[in-house]
């Protein structure tokens, strides 16, 4: 299978955010918001459009990655680094290392502007496997001082995660996002069933 890891075109965005509506689907709560959360980003000042990907299979849009800008914050310095997610495959092509294209391009696209680092809340089981580690393997904690193994980084540069210390903070659009306006825009959908699953983050 061939698979075309590009630039999103406009004409895309609705395909785009079907295919992340089926990708999340009652993946980690009844329903989902990423699909909403990927219609809020193309528009929020953190975006980094020039890394926006899509994968392409089959002449349709299967696979896609956003980025954010985000902050590393000492007493004495801010640090802009980056935040990726959505990152997402459509159910059909998923484990056929098609996130992993859109992971590894990306990230020396990051690289290539100057970015020293990525930071992101995700499966450890998956993340370690592509160069990312629990982020206090540098020090770091969330705003809130905490620190977990799904709380992780990846160093773009040598040294480019090594703040002890400092505080990340991510886009405000993922912490203000308004679950009745999530529930509004699916309404453009096609209806499919939330179900409440085992596994599960939220109910």
């Amino acid at each position: 299978m061939l698979v075309l890891i590009r630039e999103e075109q406009e004409k895309e965005y609705d395909e785009t955010e079907q295919m992340t509506r089926r990708a999340f689907w009652n993946k980690y709560r009844p329903g989902c918001y990423e699909h909403y959360l990927v219609h809020l980003l193309r528009t929020d000042a953190a975006c980094v459009p020039q890394l926006t990907r899509v994968a392409e299979a089959d002449g349709k849009v299967v696979g896609l990655i956003l980025y954010t800008k985000s902050l590393l914050k000492t007493a004495e310095q801010e640090i802009p680094v980056l935040t990726f997610g959505p990152l997402c495959v459509d159910p059909a092509y998923q484990k056929k290392g098609i996130g992993a294209k859109l992971l590894h391009t990306t990230l020396d696209a990051a690289k290539a502007l100057g970015y020293p680092g990525v930071i992101i809340f995700g499966s450890p089981d998956y993340y370690k496997q592509h160069g990312f580690f629990p982020c206090s393997r540098w020090g770091i904690t969330t705003a809130e001082r905490e620190s977990f193994d799904a709380f992780m980084g990846c160093e773009l540069i040598p040294g480019g995660l090594h703040f002890p210390g400092a505080k990340f903070y991510e886009a405000p659009v993922f912490s203000s996002l308004s679950m009745d306006a999530v529930e509004e825009y699916d309404k453009k959908f096609l209806y499919m069933e939330k179900l409440r699953l085992p596994g599960q983050l939220e109910a």
